[in-house]
C-alpha cells in the first residue's frame, strides 16, 4: 500500500528521535497543517445519549439503536455504520447490565476487525500505517505487561463469541501501540469524549514548547498552528499537560512515552522558579522542606478523593510554603472549584476559579486549550451569577483563543458567538 503524503507536510528521519514530520512551506498562527480522520473510535460510555456514536455531534433528540438501546445517533446515515456497532450491540445484549469492557478494549476490538477487512490504505494513513506505529514493547515493565494481559483477558471475555482475535504477541503488540498512540478526543471544553487512533498524527514527535497544537472536529483531528512555522521546520505537538514542571513531566513521559525530552523549557528549566514559587517568610525554607512538600503534594493529588474539606485543609497546608501560583496549589484549587461546581456552589467555584485563570495565564502558552476551557467555564459561571459584562468578557477571550487553536469555521466557535450574541 503505497503512501499518498500530505500536501506540505513530509516525513523525515528526526535527529535523536526517530521519525517525524517537517513543514515544506511556511505557516502562520492559527492555519491548518493536515487534518487526520480517526482510524477506529470510541464514544465514553458516560456520553451515550448526548453525542452521535458516528460523528460526535452533540445534539438533542438523537434515535436510539432499536436492537441494544443504548447506542444513540444523529440519523439514518450515520446509523449506517452498523458494522463496527454491531460489534458491541450483540455483546451489549449478551451480557446486559455487566458488560463493562475499558474504553481501550473497545478501541482494540474495532481495530482488528477494521484490519481485518482492510483492503486498501485508509485516509488515516497517508504518511503511517497502523501496524508500523511505535510500541515500545521492550520497554514495558511488569506492571504494564500485566495491565496489557488484563486487557486481552476483557476482550477474550466481553467478545470471544462475537469475532475472531489474532494471536496473543500481535495483541500484545496492538494494546501496546493503543498505549502509546491513542487519543483522548476532547470537546471545547476538554471533557473526554471518547478514545480514538490517527496513524499520522501518531508521526508527530513532543516538545514542551510546542508550535502546533491538536483539536477535534467530530471524530477528525485537526493540526494547527501556534507559533510561526518555517519550511523546513520539525513540528512538535506536546504529549502532556504542560502546567508541571519539568522533574515531573519528565517523569510523565518516561512512564507513558518511554523517552527523557530534551527541549529548551526541559534543558534550561526556564518556567520552574514560577511553577514551584513558595511564599517569602521569615524563616527561610531550605530544600529539604521544599522536597517534602512536593512530596507531600504529589502523595495528596494521587489519592485525592474529590472532597472540597481535603482540598481546603491541603491547600491551608501548602499555603504555608507554597505560593498562590505554585503548580500544586492550583491542582488543589481547580479540584475544589470542580467540587464546588457539582455541590452548586457556584461563588465558591469562582473564588477558586479566578485563582486558577490567573496563574494559567502565565503559565501556560498564550493559545492553550486549558486557557481557553478555563474562560469558559468562568464566563458561564459570572453569567449565573449576573456578573454578565465580566462573563461576556471571558467568553470572548475564550473565543480568541479557539478562533486560533480550533479554525474560526469550527462548530464549536460558531456555537460560542452565538452564546455571547444572546446574552
Amino acid at each position: 500500500m503505497k503512501a499518498e503524503g500530505i500536501a506540505g507536510i513530509e516525513q523525515f528521519d528526526s535527529p535523536g528521535k526517530g521519525r517525524g514530520l517537517r513543514v515544506s512551506r511556511a505557516y502562520g498562527v492559527g492555519e491548518l497543517l493536515f487534518s487526520c480522520p480517526a482510524y477506529s473510535y470510541v464514544l465514553s460510555v458516560k456520553e451515550r445519549g448526548l453525542i452521535c456514536e458516528q460523528c460526535f455531534t452533540r445534539k438533542k433528540g438523537l434515535a436510539k439503536c432499536g436492537k441494544c438501546k443504548k447506542a444513540f445517533y444523529c440519523n439514518v446515515n450515520c446509523q449506517k455504520n452498523w458494522p463496527m456497532h454491531k460489534l458491541e450491540c450483540n455483546a451489549m445484549c449478551t451480557f446486559g447490565e455487566s458488560w463493562c469492557p475499558s474504553e481501550t478494549v473497545r478501541l482494540v476490538a474495532r481495530i482488528i476487525v477494521r484490519l481485518r477487512d482492510q483492503k486498501e490504505r485508509s485516509p488515516s494513513e497517508k504518511l503511517l500505517l497502523l501496524k508500523d506505529m511505535e510500541d515500545h514493547m521492550e520497554d514495558l515493565d511488569n506492571e504494564k505487561r500485566e495491565m496489557t494481559e488484563a486487557h486481552i483477558a476483557g476482550l477474550h471475555h466481553f467478545y470471544s463469541k462475537h469475532m475472531d482475535f489474532p494471536d496473543h504477541q500481535a495483541l500484545l503488540t496492538l494494546f501496546s501501540q493503543v498505549h502509546c498512540n491513542g487519543f483522548t478526543v476532547e470537546d471545547e471544553e476538554l471533557s473526554n469524549l471518547g478514545l480514538a487512533i490517527f496513524p499520522d498524527i501518531a508521526l508527530m514527535n513532543h516538545s514542551c514548547c510546542p508550535n502546533v497544537i491538536i483539536t477535534y472536529r467530530g471524530v477528525n483531528a485537526e493540526v494547527r498552528a501556534v507559533q510561526e512555522i518555517s519550511p523546513g521546520q520539525e513540528i512538535y505537538t506536546s504529549y502532556i499537560d504542560l502546567l508541571y514542571p519539568t522533574e515531573d513531566r519528565i517523569e510523565k513521559l518516561r512512564d507513558v512515552y518511554y523517552f527523557t525530552c530534551d527541549c529548551k523549557e526541559c534543558t534550561t528549566k526556564s518556567m520552574d522558579v514560577v511553577k514551584m514559587k513558595v511564599r517569602k517568610l521569615r524563616d527561610k525554607i531550605s530544600q529539604k522542606d521544599t522536597r517534602d512538600m512536593v512530596r507531600y503534594a504529589r502523595n495528596t493529588m494521587e489519592n485525592f478523593r474529590r472532597l472540597l474539606e481535603m482540598c481546603e485543609l491541603s491547600i491551608d497546608k501548602m499555603s504555608t510554603v507554597f505560593d498562590d501560583s505554585n503548580v500544586y496549589i492550583l491542582h488543589m484549587m481547580y479540584q475544589a472549584m470542580g467540587i464546588c461546581l457539582y455541590m452548586e456552589n457556584y461563588d465558591g467555584a469562582v473564588r477558586y476559579g479566578e485563582k486558577v485563570m490567573k496563574s494559567y495565564t502565565v503559565l501556560y502558552p498564550a493559545h492553550s486549550l486549558n486557557i481557553a476551557s478555563m474562560y469558559l467555564k468562568m464566563g458561564r459561571l459570572y453569567i449565573v451569577l449576573d456578573r454578565k459584562s465580566t462573563g461576556i468578557s471571558a467568553l470572548q477571550k475564550a473565543l480568541a483563543i479557539m478562533e486560533v487553536v480550533h479554525g474560526k469555521d469550527h462548530s464549536y466557535v460558531e456555537q460560542l458567538k452565538q452564546e455571547i450574541r444572546g446574552k
